[in-house]
């Protein structure tokens, strides 16, 4: 038996973070579904507190997701989750971002001026990369 899976990332602001990933990947947010949202509102199915406004669109509070532009059967979505607690320790998995390109250092660059911070280079015999963090500390690594 074979499963499907996503990816699941706790965060402090998962509406923001997505956003960040989402560009970070050339990735689409999922769309909001507004009067779904609403609705499970009035049937009391939910609170406003459940809800918030995310660049004007009401969103679930709860969390945001992305996925590859072809869809869900390209890559696995990716889904950033409200957790009230901060990160605190170093991630035990973590994406590995291929870029296809063999100068990482415009990549790098470009990133971190979008708010990641750069870590550390490593290299393993030919192969390199560089690790960096999310704006929320998630570590990450980028590749050729």
């Amino acid at each position: 038996m074979t499963y499907e899976f996503q990816v699941t990332q706790d965060s402090a602001d998962p509406h923001a973070l997505a956003d960040w990933w989402a560009e970070t990947l050339g990735w689409q947010v999922e769309p909001s579904d507004e009067a779904f949202i609403r609705r499970m509102v009035d049937e009391g199915h939910a609170t406003e507190d459940d809800t918030h406004r995310h660049r004007g669109i009401l969103v679930w509070k709860a969390g945001a997701a992305i996925r590859h532009p072809e869809g869900t059967g390209r890559a696995p979505r990716v889904l950033f989750q409200l957790v009230p607690e901060p990160k605190t320790v170093k991630n035990r998995m973590h994406l590995d971002v291929r870029t296809g390109s063999a100068d990482l250092t415009p990549v790098v660059e470009a990133l971190v001026a979008r708010g990641a911070t750069f870590l550390h280079h490593g290299r393993q015999g030919p192969h390199g990369w560089a690790t960096l963090a999310d704006p929320e500390g998630n570590e990450f690594c980028v590749s050729r």
